[in-house]
């Protein structure tokens, strides 16, 4: 996937070295776009291996958002992918579903504001688990962004939003793929999805994916063609390591680049990985693959394969299952690992 790569080239090449709160450093650049044309087939990314149970992954955590739970004890039976952020009971404090099916509402709001009552169809007043607590006031996303594209579907306000500022400034991992809109342009549903972070090794291919997904399922439910997806990343990265690795890209990071701006050809991007090899410190032992420099210019040197297609059962979607979805036809190359800075930060800070 062609949009992908130039994703991946771009930020290398062009981007700058900036420590960040993980403490793994990384190389960034700034607001990259692109389009993805989802009616050529469905944008797994064929350049490293994406199947199997990064695959249930996958679709396990899109099901869990469109569920709208606050909690992991479900979707931790199928994938940790997010267990160390759940406290003792399962819970997160981070958003995404929940405010897609339960977007808190105000009971009165400020002044000269205007807000659904309790009877509007997309509202639902929930009954809190504790007594000293009172009704909660939500706002159903999807079921609104569904109906709008079966009733009024030229519509430019078909919005989904995963962020609230208060919650952002407290929670341990707000957001980061935050906000999407559905978009129809003649018969076909396109979707934009913009994320304020997107960790490019291992986050955004997961994105392209989920989103696809979602949009292949919203646009078979609501009788258009699948068209585009758009994505936007503000802070676009690729983590580089921890201690001296990390470090060593500070100095020479230029080094790298002049050499990027001579390649010519895919396969000349395995000579500068090996030249990278050669030339950084060793990772620490505790700290192995954090660096994804390597195995991302390994990609960037294979050529990638035909996309596969998507199949997804004709049922409500808040009754679509992981069995309901297929992925067909899909070959790739071989896996290539990558640590997750996350997850290493949050081990670190256990064991102080």
């Amino acid at each position: 996937m062609q949009q992908y790569h130039n994703l991946v080239a771009n930020t290398l090449s062009e981007g700058t070295y900036k420590p960040n709160r993980t403490g793994i450093d990384t190389i960034a650049s700034f607001s990259e776009s692109y389009t993805i044309d989802l009616s050529k087939g469905f944008p797994l990314l064929t350049t490293k291996q994406l199947d199997g149970y990064r695959w249930d992954s996958l679709i396990h955590e899109l099901l869990w958002y469109l569920s709208g739970k606050e909690h992991i004890r479900e979707l931790s039976k199928k994938t940790g992918i997010w267990d160390a952020w759940a406290d003792e009971k399962g819970r997160l404090d981070t958003a995404y579903g929940r405010f897609w099916r339960r977007y808190p509402v105000p009971e009165n709001g400020l002044p000269g504001e205007t807000w659904p009552d309790d009877s509007h169809r997309w509202m639902t007043v929930e009954t809190p688990a504790s007594a000293d607590a009172g009704p909660r006031r939500t706002f159903d996303q999807i079921g609104y962004a569904l109906d709008q594209l079966r009733e009024n579907p030229h519509s430019r306000r078909i919005v989904v939003n995963a962020w609230h500022p208060a919650n952002a400034a407290v929670s341990t991992l707000p957001p980061c793929h935050y906000t999407f809109v559905f978009n129809v342009q003649g018969e076909t549903l396109n979707v934009h999805l913009t994320q304020r972070s997107g960790d490019i090794a291992l986050g955004v291919p997961f994105n392209i994916a989920a989103y696809s997904l979602l949009a292949t399922a919203v646009a078979q439910r609501t009788g258009f063609e699948l068209g585009e997806f758009g994505h936007t990343v503000v802070d676009a990265h690729v983590y580089c390591g921890a201690g001296d690795r990390g470090e060593w890209y500070a100095q020479n990071l230029g080094r790298l680049q002049d050499r990027l701006e001579e390649v010519t050809a895919k396969e000349e991007y395995r000579r500068v990985r090996e030249w990278l090899l050669e030339t950084a410190p060793a990772e620490q032992s505790d700290s192995n693959q954090l660096d994804h420099v390597p195995n991302l210019l390994e990609q960037l040197a294979r050529e990638s394969r035909d996309r596969p297609e998507i199949s997804v059962a004709d049922v409500p979607l808040d009754d679509l299952t992981a069995e309901d979805i297929e992925l067909l036809g899909y070959e790739s190359a071989d896996s290539l690992e990558f640590a997750v800075a996350e997850w290493w930060q949050t081990q670190q800070s256990h064991q102080r």
